[in-house]
Order: C-alpha cells, then structure tokens, then sequence
C-alpha cells in the first residue's frame, strides 16, 4: 500500500501494472463500506497485460485514515478528491473505472472536472434517482448516525448475517469472508471512521444525481456500460438508460454477474477495459 496526502487527509491506494506502461492508467472508485482491494482481481489480469491502475481506498467507511474533520464529505465533496487525487500523481487520458456508489462518484466527477478523464467504464451502479437502490436505501438509513452506524453494524461482526441479503450477500455470486470482514472492522473500531461515513450518507441526494445526470452527454469520452444481469438492486433497465444519458456509450451484458461484476466476472470486465474496441452496442 501506498499513500498519499491530499488536501481533505491521507489516501491509501494499490499500483498494479508497469511503471512505464504505455496504456493509458486506470483509476478505479469503489462502493460504500469497500475498500480497493475489490479491484485487485481486475487489476491483476490488466497488469497482466501492461496497463497500470491505481485503486485507493476512498472516504466511504472501509479506509483506515480518517478524513480531516472539515473534509468535505458530500458526493460532490469525495468527487474532488478523486480529482485531487489525479492532479496529485498527474494522471492524464484516464480510463475511470466505478461501480456502485463508485459509479455515482465517477459522474459528480465527470460533472466537476472531466479534464483529466479520457475514458468511463461503468459497471452496476447508482444513476438518476436511483442512489441507493432498494434495500440499500432501506440499509443506509439505519446508518445515518454515528450511534445508529456503531449499533447496527454490530451484526456484520458474524459472516452469516454478513453475507446475507442484510448485509453484503447481494452484491456478488460468491464473498470471501476475509475480505468482506476487513471491509466492515474501521467502521465497527474507529468513531473518526464512521463520521467519516456517516456523514457521507447524510449529505447523499438522489435529486442532485439526477441532477448531474442531465449534463452527461457534454462528456465526449468513449463510456462502456458493463452491467450485471444477474443483479437484483440495480437492473439492466438502469445500466439502458444510463447509456442513453451519455453522447458515446455502449452497453454491455454480463450474464450471471451481481453488483460487484469485478468479483463475479473480472476476466470479461479486465477484457472491456483493455480491449475497448471490442465492446459491441447492446440494442435496445
């Protein structure tokens, strides 16, 4: 793990691939209560293949450095650290990977500052009015408070509960236990952890989302839309329309594939980012 200081604290993130890759870099934004390491299967196969990424760990309850207590902790606010983030390592031409909450982050950024960003892949995520997506928005409200998050997540401790549909079971075909209990333990430890989210959750509004997703098509950018058909919170239906909401975007399936489409099928969505030519439109 590497780090880095930015003006709203500290990021924690992994580099995979080449330092002299010629491929343009991937960055790579996460959901709520996950860290980057969802992306290392991903980011394995690309480094694989020469192309270098970088997967921090942002303010959303799973880092493990607590933001600065004035750190803008809204969409918005998370959105231009990521841009902070990409002007600290000047990244240019990037290849924006964002799935789940991710994905929201990805458009408020693109909405901010689009400068730095050559191209979007976006797997299941929030879009339009859609943030979150029931149950999730049934789940988040029971966290909107620092007592509220402590008391509520107390459950996550047992993977039982922590892999069902309460917790985490939604999101993906098949969990790694490890992982998915790194994911919970900063809120479940840390009170500076859970401000951190908790005050992201406060300050989240589907109408600014929906908002933002008026002003996609001034983005000139190639966009892939690589959905998970399988998913029960955020339809195909969602990922269609979404793709209609930019200038240049295709749309592709993923049979079987959740939420998290990087766990379910990292070869076919390592493909899409690597191979962007080869992604065919999906008709409607």
């Amino acid at each position: 793990m590497t780090t880095i200081d930015l003006p709203h604290g500290t990021v924690s993130y992994r580099i995979a691939g080449p330092a002299d890759a010629t491929a343009p870099p991937v960055v790579f934004v996460h959901a709520f209560l996950v860290d980057g390491s969802v992306w290392s299967g991903v980011a394995d196969l690309l480094a694989a293949r020469g192309i270098r990424s970088y997967s921090p760990d942002w303010p959303l309850g799973a880092h493990r450095i607590p933001v600065r207590p004035d750190a803008d902790q809204s969409p918005r606010g998370v959105a231009r650290q990521i841009a902070a983030f990409l002007e600290a390592l000047d990244l240019r031409d990037v290849t924006l990977v964002g799935n789940d909450t991710g994905g929201a982050l990805c458009q408020f950024l693109l909405d901010l500052d689009s400068s730095r960003i050559g191209r979007l892949v976006l797997t299941n995520c929030d879009a339009f009015d859609t943030f979150p997506p029931f149950p999730y928005n049934v789940i988040f409200r029971l966290l909107r408070g620092e007592h509220l998050m402590r008391i509520n997540l107390q459950p996550m401790r047992w993977r039982a509960f922590r892999h069902s549909p309460l917790g985490l079971g939604l999101l993906a075909n098949k969990l790694d236990p490890g992982q998915t209990r790194a994911w919970i333990e900063p809120s479940l430890r840390s009170r500076e952890i859970r401000r951190d989210a908790v005050r992201f959750l406060q300050a989240m509004d589907a109408k600014e989302l929906l908002d933002v997703s008026t002003r996609m098509k001034n983005f000139a950018g190639p966009v892939q839309i690589v959905w998970g058909t399988a998913d029960r919170a955020f339809k195909p239906e969602l990922g269609q329309r979404l793709r209609r909401a930019f200038r240049n975007a295709t749309f592709i399936e993923v049979p079987g594939a959740r939420t998290f489409v990087h766990l379910d099928a990292p070869t076919a969505l390592a493909d899409h980012i690597g191979a962007p030519s080869s992604a065919q439109p999906k008709q409607d």
